[in-house]
């Protein structure tokens, strides 16, 4: 199974949890790749904990590896110009360019995920469903779907882009990599990889919230757990974040006990990174 994660230095806590939660489940070889780029004040996820990873799930399954990949050369030669001051790090938007990357546009079909997605159950048949004529599968956004629309006005088609399959055939075949891009590239976008990417697909395939879980906590059907921001509105405003490493938070604010075995491990092993 193909794995892109995207990021920076300050995702290799997430990604580590998150590793160790698809080896736990899942048998099928892992082939993972990481993508980052060396630009400006961004500081790339360091080939130290892309080599741990690597012998990490290698003890699990020799089949299995991390490769870091740099995508400096191929981000810098065509900017998401509009987007590069945004509250996030660039490295968000790397994923839109899976079809320039080499080690990834000879792939067949590619799961992304946001660092701080926890496997909960086998990803087997999620990800090997059948994608003809399919270019991404996806889950819904539990807020976007409720003010974005792209097939009509009442039609709920707005996708988190925190968990993405991503069919790399029908991608490249439709040029959907590139618009995502050039949006990027000529207009300002809240939550700029997400909004790209929903306007860009116009195949997709919408999935149950169980393969991209995004309440706080989930339910014994969850496949995928995605520990983006929730909105609290009791006894006042605020945006809840906790992400999978902040143990004492899991435990106290979203009283979740079922990774304790997970980041148990993950404290023995973070000193690696």
């Amino acid at each position: 199974m193909n794995i892109l994660y995207c990021g920076d230095k300050g995702i290799n806590l997430g990604v580590l949890v998150s590793v160790l939660s698809l080896l736990k489940h899942n048998n099928e070889p892992l082939e993972i790749f990481i993508a980052t780029i060396k630009y400006e004040n961004v500081m790339p996820f360091t080939k130290k904990t892309a080599d741990f990873l690597n012998k990490l799930v290698k003890e699990k399954n020799g089949a299995s590896f991390v490769k870091l990949i740099d995508a400096t050369d191929v981000f810098v030669s065509n900017l998401p110009k509009k987007n590069m001051g945004s509250y996030f790090t660039p490295c968000s938007m790397l994923r839109l360019y899976a079809d320039k990357i080499p080690e990834l546009n000879k792939l067949d079909r590619i799961l992304y995920l946001d660092y701080d997605v926890v496997c909960c159950k086998d990803i087997s048949e999620f990800y090997h469903m059948n994608l003809d004529g399919i270019e991404a599968a996806g889950v819904l956004d539990i807020y976007g779907k409720r003010f974005y629309h792209y097939n009509g006005l009442f039609k709920q088609d707005y996708m988190n882009s925190g968990v993405m399959l991503f069919n790399m055939i029908e991608c490249k075949k439709s040029g959907m990599f590139e618009k995502a891009v050039s949006l990027c590239g000529k207009r300002w976008m809240m939550l700029a990889d997400q909004a790209a990417l929903n306007k860009s697909i116009k195949k997709r395939k919408i999935l149950p919230l169980k393969y991209n879980d995004q309440r706080e906590r989930p339910d014994k059907e969850t496949v995928l757990h995605h520990f983006s921001n929730n909105f609290k509105f009791w006894p006042y405003f605020r945006v809840q974040k906790v992400k999978p490493f902040e143990i004492k938070k899991i435990h106290e604010i979203l009283k979740i006990h079922r990774y304790d075995d997970i980041l148990e491990e993950y404290s023995k092993l973070k000193e690696n990174l």
